[in-house]
């Protein structure tokens, strides 16, 4: 096995409620650029939880606007649900994002997780047939990116002819980092033919939060299915804001250990414990991800 990837550090940044303005979005990028972040990655919902009323932000839009305040950091969502929206408008946007930020992209993509954002707009819900359309959609996204003249007539998605332009600064396109929950198997198939995968924060099977035996069980499961590779991302999430400096550092290291070569802190309950915690700066430990798939 080759030696490990580097560890990077990121924040996974609501975009409900007070996180919705995107002038705070961009404030929190900027913030978490200045404090050393590698990261900044949005969520990409439609309808928020509970109180139907709470402002959800565009992230794509918001990202735009990151783009243009910043230099280093990362950008992305995590994780856009591909089969909602349209695979040809995305491939645009985030190479248009792409070329904005000079090549900072990472594209996160799933079947998505909330059956209402599909149900309640006369969408098909079934998680096997958002897999289909999932499945279906990278590949026009892959030819999009690539410069390839696209001419497809699958079971969701036709596209006549058509060569989508401008092209990524990235080649031959954005990492893709696939959503994959632990224990189940055919996502990380999925995500194991990609460039990463970003596993889910709970364990699919008992609901509780990924330990970091899962991390490493889904990781042997990766290197299964890779085989000798190369430059592959685990994504995991972290929440250390509570968290003593001793504590959070061992809690970021047992995660490393597991083979995450990302360590995504999720979003604290306030705005002022989010800005807190960018401030603070990541919870960098020793790099020993000796379990990470090959790269």
């Amino acid at each position: 096995m080759s030696d490990a990837r580097p560890v990077r550090y990121g924040l996974d940044v609501a975009t409900t409620g007070e996180w919705a303005d995107p002038g705070v979005l961009v404030e929190l990028a900027v913030s978490a650029e200045a404090a050393g972040w590698d990261g900044f990655f949005l969520w990409d919902i439609l309808l928020p939880e509970g109180d139907e009323t709470t402002p959800v932000a565009d992230p794509w839009i918001a990202l735009a606007a990151i783009a243009a305040r910043t230099q280093r950091i990362r950008l992305g969502a995590l994780v856009t649900p591909l089969p909602r929206r349209q695979p040809w408008i995305v491939a645009k946007q985030v190479a248009t994002l792409d070329v904005l930020s000079g090549g900072r992209v990472i594209f996160g993509a799933g079947i998505g997780w909330k059956a209402d954002e599909f149900t309640r707009f006369g969408r098909e819900a079934a998680p096997t047939v958002r897999a289909e359309q999932l499945d279906e959609a990278l590949r026009i996204v892959d030819a999009a990116w690539r410069g390839d003249r696209i001419s497809v007539s699958g079971a969701h998605y036709t596209v006549e002819d058509v060569i989508l332009y401008p092209l990524p600064v990235q080649r031959p396109g954005p990492p893709i980092w696939l959503a994959a929950g632990w224990p189940h198997r055919r996502p990380l198939r999925r995500a194991a033919h990609g460039d990463g995968v970003y596993l889910m924060t709970d364990n699919q099977a008992t609901r509780q939060r990924l330990s970091p035996g899962d991390v490493r069980g889904a990781v042997a499961a990766i290197n299964s299915l890779r085989g000798e590779g190369s430059g592959f991302d685990v994504a995991v999430n972290a929440a250390t804001g509570d968290l003593g400096a001793t504590e959070a550092r061992a809690a970021v290291q047992e995660l490393v250990d597991a083979g995450a070569t990302w360590i995504v802190e999720l979003t604290p309950d306030t705005l002022d414990e989010h800005r807190a915690l960018i401030a603070r700066g990541p919870v960098r430990v020793n790099e020993r991800a000796a379990s990470a798939p090959n790269g």
